[in-house]
């Protein structure tokens, strides 16, 4: 099951399409307008989004380039604009694929199918570099300024997650669904104790942080030390 966030502004549209979305096992979320897409975005990081471009109160265009400022989610554009122009210019903005007004729920379905196949390929084959810190999956390996890291097999699959987003603010929810497979409950002991692992493998401490920065209240960054 994937996590879908649907911003259209057409209500018939984002009913019929959520409605036929969850029917092919999405968990699905949607908004009206782009700042509030934007909210959900951040709150919620969804596992992909499906971007109308004629929103009420923000070209769809815009939306998208203010979403790759701040995240690499990936994103299908749901537009009735289909000029070669307008496609390169989608695509060069950040849109991972786009779909032509109309469609289907089913035509949708097989784009975001196809969308995270392509996102999750990318991040399971790539090895990740932040600073002196190197992650590769495909080895299960991490060094720090090229000593090898003690990993367990739950503190690697952590790690790899947040180097994968660099600079990114996770929250302990997606680390909960992403990294220990549980949708929904309050688990957060259970990452808060993790995370306190990896720091002492990392050489670092909450109160001296160097890779992995709290954000009080809204959750946890790795980026490479200033």
């Amino acid at each position: 099951m994937s996590n879908v966030l649907l911003i259209e502004d057409d209500a018939a549209i984002r009913t019929s399409l959520t409605r036929g979305l969850r029917d092919r096992g999405h968990a699905v979320s949607s908004a009206s307008a782009a700042l509030d897409g934007l909210r959900l975005a951040v709150e919620e990081r969804p596992d992909l989004i499906v971007l109308d471009l004629g929103l009420p109160d923000m070209d769809g265009l815009d939306l998208l380039r203010m979403l790759r400022a701040v995240s690499r989610i990936p994103v299908i554009v749901a537009t009735a604009r289909d000029g070669e122009a307008e496609m390169v210019t989608l695509l060069d903005a950040g849109a991972d694929d786009y779909i032509v007004k109309p469609f289907s729920s089913t035509q949708l379905d097989a784009r975001i199918r196809a969308v995270l196949r392509r996102a999750g390929e990318s991040r399971a084959d790539s090895s990740v570099t932040v600073g002196g810190l190197r992650v590769d999956p495909r080895t299960r390996e991490a060094t720090l300024d090229g000593v090898p890291l003690d990993l367990s097999p739950k503190e690697f699959d952590l790690l790899h997650y947040l180097a994968a987003r660099p600079g990114e603010v996770i929250t302990k929810r997606e680390l909960l669904t992403h990294v220990w497979q549980i949708p929904y409950g309050g688990a957060d002991k259970t990452v808060d104790v993790h995370l306190s692992w990896l720091r002492r493998k990392l050489g670092e401490t909450s109160s001296d942080p160097r890779y992995l920065q709290t954000v009080r209240g809204v959750g946890i960054r790795l980026a490479a030390p200033a």
